[in-house]
């Protein structure tokens, strides 16, 4: 005789969490794999990014200070100064330098002179020399004289040419290599480092000139600016400076330009 199997009643099935409790699941519907996946993707789609505006916020300038940036625009239109920036110092190149460029170029000029006077002096028979020659000669002479005077002129074009420029935010030193040839470095007033001068011997003690150096973080780079005018004074104003921008404190607007 078939008897049919007993029908027993399904037992619940019992779930428990991480800390052994069991957990209440008689509220729980499942969903099938699609509607898991429309639900991630709707909340993917739900998410909300923080977007970074295209153009950098133009920082606050007081108008002092752009008063400053005008008046340093105006007068050295050559520097490229960003918004707000202003010279504090620009610095020229003692004029020592001239006077030794020019006493060279006048005792050159004096020693072809003296040559050229003993050639039309009538003294070129001792060198037994002709009319035609002596006259040659002094040509020659006269020439160099041209030569070196125009020489004279293109080393102060070159020797003023080299300026040194302070501003609230950087150091610019124009650098003339020749009468067609120069170049200029720029260094943020946070990269240097340390800044000091130099006067050595009894000319530059009392004519009051020397030369600063520059030194920069992260290398051995090193900066000279010769020649400088009250070079102390020049670094005072460049540390007060540099100080200023590392510490976020505004340079005084007021300062004037030499």
């Amino acid at each position: 005789m078939n008897q049919k199997p007993m029908n027993h009643p399904k037992l619940p099935k019992i779930v428990y969490d991480e800390h052994g409790n069991p957990i209440d699941t008689s509220n729980f519907v499942p969903q099938s794999s699609t509607q898991t996946t429309q639900t991630a993707t709707a909340s993917e789609h739900q998410m909300v990014y923080v977007a970074r505006p295209h153009e950098p916020v133009a920082p606050v300038i007081s108008e002092s200070g752009r008063k400053k940036h005008e008046e340093s625009k105006r007068q050295f239109p050559y520097l490229n100064l960003s918004d707000g920036e202003y010279i504090i110092s620009a610095i020229k190149r003692h004029p020592i330098g001239l006077v030794q460029i020019w006493a060279v170029v006048g005792m050159a000029l004096v020693i072809l002179a003296v040559g050229i006077l003993l050639i039309m002096s009538g003294d070129a028979a001792i060198m037994e020399m002709s009319r035609e020659s002596a006259a040659w000669l002094s040509m020659v002479l006269l020439g160099l004289m041209v030569f070196v005077f125009l020489g004279g002129i293109m080393a102060t074009i070159v020797y003023e040419g080299n300026r040194f420029f302070l501003t609230n935010e950087s150091v610019t030193q124009h650098i003339q290599l020749g009468l067609f040839s120069k170049k200029e470095q720029t260094i943020s007033l946070t990269n240097i480092e340390d800044a000091s001068f130099r006067q050595h011997g009894i000319l530059q003690t009392m004519l009051n000139y020397g030369s600063i150096r520059l030194s920069t973080e992260g290398d051995e780079t090193t900066y000279r600016f010769n020649f400088v005018s009250n070079p102390q004074r020049q670094v005072a104003l460049l540390n007060d400076a540099v100080e200023a921008f590392k510490m976020g404190r505004p340079v005084d607007p007021n300062e004037s330009l030499d």
